[in-house]
């Protein structure tokens, strides 16, 4: 998460990536509210996941509850920002169902520590950060939403919202399957499972 930056180099030395530190400060502590909650992680911790001091943690975040907002806000706008890049470059609501199905099932996939930590943690993220993590949701499954309705338009708007709620918790199950199937089968069934269920929704009377 985050870009990544070139160390100088002279010109018979190729240039290498620089560690984005502050990245490095989300995933581990990703990992470590995921393993033992947040209240169970001293920051010290966190600092020592990474290799570096308390004073460089806090060159980056002013404190946990800065650095858990800005973790959730963080995936919460990359999901959204990643629904809307793929709708508007899809050639038609079929297309769009698809790439999006693909960014939440990667994300399912490679991210089950996000998960476990938005679930647990978010009522720990200050406001106004929580509003803002939030809209930012909505905003996502409207994305959603709108591609649904465009095909099935005969469909109500609530019902497809609740469908894409329902929806979610199923691909969002991950962090209770991991190690249960490698990537390459987990997708394809979560894929089958997420189209079924849809399928379910929008045909139920």
């Amino acid at each position: 998460m985050g870009d990544v930056t070139s160390a100088s180099a002279t010109p018979s030395t190729p240039a290498r990536p620089r560690r984005n530190r502050r990245a490095e400060i989300l995933e581990a502590a990703a990992r470590l509210f995921a393993a033992r909650g947040f209240h169970g992680v001293p920051i010290e911790e966190i600092c020592g996941a990474v290799g570096v001091s308390g004073p460089a943690l806090y060159r980056h975040f002013s404190g946990k509850e800065a650095l858990l907002a800005e973790m959730l806000l963080d995936v919460s706008s990359r999901l959204r920002e990643s629904a809307v890049a793929v709708v508007t470059s899809s050639p038609g609501p079929e297309q769009s169902l698809d790439a999006l199905l693909d960014v939440q099932i990667t994300f399912a996939i490679e991210q089950p520590a996000l998960i476990t930590v938005h679930d647990r943690e978010l009522g720990n993220v200050p406001e106004p950060h929580r509003r803002q993590i939030r809209r930012l949701q909505r905003l996502y499954v409207e994305e959603w939403v709108t591609v649904l309705a465009e095909l099935h338009p005969t469909c109500p708007a609530a019902r497809l919202r609740a469908a894409m709620h329902a929806v979610f918790g199923l691909l969002n199950s991950t962090p209770h399957s991991a190690g249960e199937l490698a990537g390459g089968d987990m997708r394809p069934l979560l894929r089958a499972m997420a189209r079924a269920a849809i399928g379910a929704a929008v045909n139920a009377r």
